[in-house]
């Protein structure tokens, strides 16, 4: 695959989409289908890669930190009749980018307890389905409103979000009448969930 990448000519990529059919700022895409062995695969498989600009935190491998660019391969079959035309390799990729979102979202979702399923009965399914949904959300909406300045918070995992915020040590004081919490000031992150709480008090202020 490597081979393939680094043997296309320059004017082999096109510009990457957006759903609105706008361009994609700093993401390529191009077609190595005819310099990959597709045999084993169906008939009419195409190999799509896209190369963009790695955001902070991205894992490159080698061949990413020499080329400045972090490269996905995907190959895609076509699933009905209709499908065998040739779609732009654009249409293609954007399509592609859209279900690893869904992917992404599930496997945030089994990391708030989706993966504990299935109980004995259905009404317990139910139940549990729906409280590790509300979770997945409370954490999605947390990031959006009280850490969109902190990549490192934006963008973790849950599992890694439970760990630097969820489960900071902390004591809840009463004083005046007011309810305070108060957490570790040992703790990393503690600056950052402060920060994370003036802005939730100032969002729906």
């Amino acid at each position: 695959m490597r081979e393939a990448i680094t043997s296309l000519h320059p004017s082999s990529w096109r510009a990457a989409i957006e759903e609105d059919g706008t361009r994609r700022p700093g993401a390529f895409v191009a077609e190595v289908t005819k310099l990959i062995d597709l045999r084993r695969w169906p008939e009419g498989s195409r190999v799509i890669v896209r190369k963009e600009h790695p955001h902070p935190g991205a894992q490159l491998s080698l061949f990413d930190t020499i080329q400045g660019f972090r490269h996905t391969a995907f190959i895609c079959a076509p699933r009905d009749a209709r499908e065998k035309e040739r779609r732009p390799m654009a249409v293609l990729e954007l399509r592609h980018r859209q279900h690893a979102r869904v992917e992404d979202r599930i496997r945030q979702c089994k990391a708030a307890g989706l993966k504990n399923l299935p109980c004995d009965e259905a009404e317990e399914n139910d139940a549990w389905t729906e409280c590790a949904l509300a979770a997945a959300d409370l954490v999605c909406w947390s990031k959006l409103i009280c850490f969109a300045d902190d990549d490192s918070l934006a963008r973790c995992e849950i599992a890694a979000f439970r760990y630097k915020i969820l489960h900071m040590a902390a004591r809840i004081t009463r004083s005046g009448r007011v309810v305070r919490l108060r957490p570790d000031r040992a703790w990393f992150w503690a600056k950052a969930l402060a920060l994370g709480f003036a802005r939730l008090r100032a969002a729906f202020a």
